[in-house]
């Protein structure tokens, strides 16, 4: 079974510039990513499968050293659907992808 985590985290523009946004994955759900995906692909990747609202989409969480925690890319195409941007608090559902 794929474990499944639940959290609000708001929406941050990557580095202030650009069109990349994110949303930090909390600590305590990172550590626990850590231990569940030890060994992890490319640039430190975890495959997940993310809800916001009524968007579902996979992509993958990215280790922040600066964060000391993973980061979610949020498409535009979610935040246009579910009418958020920078600055908002969104409710995620994240689940591993165990494939």
């Amino acid at each position: 079974m794929n474990p499944t985590f639940t959290f609000d985290a708001e929406l941050y523009l990557w580095k202030d510039e650009g069109s990349w946004v994110f949303l930090a994955v909390p600590v305590d759900v990172s550590e626990e990513i850590e231990d569940i995906v030890p060994d992890r692909r490319g640039f430190g990747s975890v495959p997940v499968e993310v809800r916001i609202g009524g968007s579902t989409w996979r992509t993958s969480v990215f280790p922040d050293s600066a964060r000391g925690a993973f980061v979610l890319p949020v498409k535009k195409a979610v935040r246009v659907a579910e009418s958020v941007d920078v600055g908002d608090v969104v409710a995620v559902d994240l689940t591993i992808r165990i494939d």
